[in-house]
């Protein structure tokens, strides 16, 4: 879809049609991953309808990287070694017009962190990057506050879009309600539970299932929505079979799985805004 896309584009059904094309390409998304969520991950984006791999080791990289449909980078247990074949598999990516999602967990709460995200954003076009308020309001010079990996204060929607305009890309602000961004538009989710924040890796979900979405739709903004959306729906769908965080977490993963796309067109909640362009357009 066009940048020029305006507020009569029906998001539902764009969303709808992802879903229908994810399951039906069920694109290979290349993981490089922190250890606490590879097989939360994995085992979601094989519910939704794509194929992961999860390979860090630098003497795959590029190989892998030239079957992946979406490359995703996620710093949650980083160390050099890792941050590396980030680099590497990051920049193969861009050879080969590979997307690349990139989610900055922890950013702001250590410098190690910070910079290692920083250096991953000027040395590789990343397409999405997302994370909590806090996170990209760090990336984006914005005050914030977060403690270990977890946002304690930030805008979302202003985090968003600062990072968009600061890296180019599409930003996404994680929270009650999500916040998109790029450079010319804004999207906000209002699908999701709290019990989604009461589980280890819901975030690192959504990125994964960014980079699925990303696989089957060119729009970075779109696809990103799109996951939003998913994973918001099947939260709220989940949360209707459970007794709490426990039993939560395997009906997230059958909510994932059994996600039609009528269900998601019913009950996706967006609302779509154009960025003030400002002296872009004078």
């Amino acid at each position: 879809m066009p940048l020029d896309m305006d507020t009569t584009f029906d998001l539902n059904a764009s969303a709808a049609d992802a879903l229908v094309e994810l399951r039906a390409r069920r694109p290979l998304v290349h993981n490089i991953t922190n250890f606490v969520v590879m097989n939360e991950t994995a085992n979601a984006l094989l519910c939704i309808g794509a194929s992961p791999v999860m390979a860090h080791a630098r003497e795959e990289l590029r190989e892998m990287v030239g079957h992946a449909g979406a490359l995703v980078l996620n710093i949650g247990t980083l160390e050099p070694a890792w941050i590396e074949s980030m680099l590497v598999a990051g920049k193969e990516a861009n050879l080969r017009g590979v997307p690349v999602v990139l989610d900055p967990v922890g950013a702001g709460a250590t410098t190690y962190r910070t910079e290692s995200a920083e250096r991953i954003l000027s040395e590789v076009q990343v397409s999405v990057l997302r994370g909590n308020a806090a996170e990209l309001a760090a990336l984006a010079g914005q005050a914030a506050e977060i403690r270990g990996v977890d946002a304690v204060t930030g805008d979302p929607l202003a985090a968003a879009a600062a990072c968009a305009e600061r890296f180019g890309l599409t930003a996404v602000a994680s929270g009650p309600v999500d916040a998109l961004a790029d450079r010319e538009r804004q999207t906000l989710v209002a699908n999701g539970h709290a019990l989604l924040g009461q589980i280890t890796g819901s975030g690192c979900i959504a990125s994964a299932l960014i980079g699925a979405f990303h696989a089957v739709q060119p729009d970075p903004l779109l696809a990103a929505t799109t996951a939003m959306v998913a994973l918001g729906v099947a939260g709220e769908i989940a949360a209707e079979r459970s007794a709490g965080p426990g039993s939560f977490r395997p009906q997230l993963m059958d909510a994932l799985a059994g996600l039609s796309p009528a269900t998601l067109r019913e009950r996706a909640r967006i609302s779509l805004t154009l960025a003030e362009r400002g002296s872009r357009d004078e």
